[in-house]
């Protein structure tokens, strides 16, 4: 199953509220990924540009799906998912990409 690597931001609503009452987002966000037909393999509290970090599995309709909801709740913004593949599926697309290339005519080539 592909792997997602998903940035974002807390609002300030979102941020006033954990002040106010604080929890490890983990197991809710693990319980969405699994609803939405994936699972989490790892979440991580961020400094810098973004707040937080996923990593998960899932279908490719998975991530988005969870993107969808996690957006309209309005607790986070700037959302940012990545697809990830390992070295040896990276070898994979380029022994095929070697066999098709030859046949590929690009946008305004002769």
């Amino acid at each position: 199953m592909p792997i997602f690597i998903t940035q974002g931001r807390f609002t300030p609503q979102a941020l006033k509220g954990m002040l106010a009452k604080p929890e490890d987002r983990a197991e809710a966000v693990g319980q969405l990924f699994a609803k939405s037909g994936g699972r989490l393999i790892a979440y991580y509290m961020t400094f810098g540009e973004y707040d937080f970090l996923t990593i998960s599995e899932g279908p490719l309709e998975g991530a988005p799906t969870a993107a969808v909801i996690v957006g309209a709740s309005g607790a986070v913004t700037d959302l940012k998912t990545t697809v990830a593949f390992t070295s040896a599926e990276m070898k994979t697309a380029f022994t095929n990409a070697g066999s098709i290339t030859a046949s590929f005519r690009p946008a305004g080539a002769a």
